[in-house]
């Protein structure tokens, strides 16, 4: 497994991230695709032993279990030292007027919730997992600067927003002296590259390490287009980010992958990785083929003539997610 580093940070993390809504009690919160904790355990282990270090899990993920897992298994696995843990605050966790968003009220007692769920005195990569307009973002970025500077956290993310919302943070946080954010996470695959426009290129000139979400699209760039899974099929989400014209991507990917003899998620993954302003992608794996998939895409090179045949077909999409 390849590692580099996040951004212009000197934190190291490997070129793979795993991304943990896949694990959590299915009967709590609104996955119940997600697995159990002793199938969760089995995969968590496997991605350990492939040389993944890097893990991205959020509060509101099946209601805090996936923090609770993920919490346990690295302790079992790992060296808390080798690992660097990722997590979310902004979505709801509790009836209330501040049992949500991004208030310093809401921000630091999700903190402390959120360590105590992962049974850690600390997270690596703390992020805002969404923009709350309606808490002032200086509001948000002192409360997260106080954060870093307890030792609770040691680096900032964002995640999904508009470009001149993640630019008005870093000015911000670089005019007050606080903690910038290190990390953007966002919505980027082949069916999705609305980030190209303005996102990419801010992270890029900013130093700005980028960890896409869906880098699969939810599974779509790894199946037929008309071929359903048991998450698809109850994902109301997943249904607005996609349509009908992406068939021909999905068909591209799976041309390019049958002449080069992989697994069409290899392909796909493949070409993320190629993009220079990308760190590592987030990849969700409920099998060990997916795993294995995950980590071979590391070491494929798709010529410039495949990554033209891939893009070609692309139209622009609705931006959705930020709220």
């Amino acid at each position: 497994m390849e590692h580099t580093r996040l951004g212009t940070t000197g934190l190291q993390v490997s070129r793979i991230c795993l991304g943990m809504m896949s694990f959590g009690d299915p009967a709590r919160g609104g996955h119940p695709w997600s697995l159990p904790e002793e199938e969760s355990r089995a995969v968590i282990k496997r991605a350990l032993d492939a040389g993944i270090t890097f893990f991205d899990t959020a509060n509101v993920y099946s209601a805090g279990s996936s923090e609770e897992i993920t919490g346990r298994a690295l302790a079992d696995f790992a060296d808390r030292e080798d690992v660097v843990l990722a997590t979310k605050v902004h979505g709801r966790m509790r009836p209330g007027p501040n049992g949500a968003g991004l208030s310093r009220k809401a921000v630091l007692a999700e903190l402390d919730a959120s360590l105590t769920r992962l049974g850690t005195d600390y997270i690596d990569l703390y992020q805002i997992h969404r923009w709350d307009p309606a808490t002032p973002i200086e509001e948000t970025l002192e409360a997260l600067d106080s954060a870093v500077r307890s030792g609770k956290v040691r680096y900032l993310g964002a995640s999904s927003m508009w470009a001149w919302q993640f630019s008005k943070a870093l000015h911000l946080a670089g005019e007050h002296g606080w903690h910038r954010f290190v990390s953007m996470q966002d919505h980027y695959n082949l069916l999705h590259r609305e980030e190209e426009r303005e996102m990419l290129p801010l992270c890029a000139d900013e130093g700005i390490g980028v960890i896409p979400w869906s880098p699969l699209a939810r599974g779509r760039l790894t199946r037929d287009w008309d071929e359903t899974t048991n998450r698809s099929e109850t994902d109301e989400f997943g249904r607005k980010l996609y349509n009908d014209a992406d068939r021909v991507i999905v068909e591209r990917v799976a041309e390019v992958a049958e002449a080069r003899g992989v697994p069409r998620a290899q392909v796909a993954l493949a070409w993320v990785l190629s993009k220079p302003v990308v760190t590592a992608p987030i990849v969700g794996v409920t099998k060990d083929r997916h795993l294995d998939d995950a980590v071979a895409a590391v070491d494929l090179r798709l010529s410039a003539e495949e990554i033209a045949r891939l893009e070609e077909p692309y139209t622009p999409h609705e931006v959705v997610g930020f709220s």
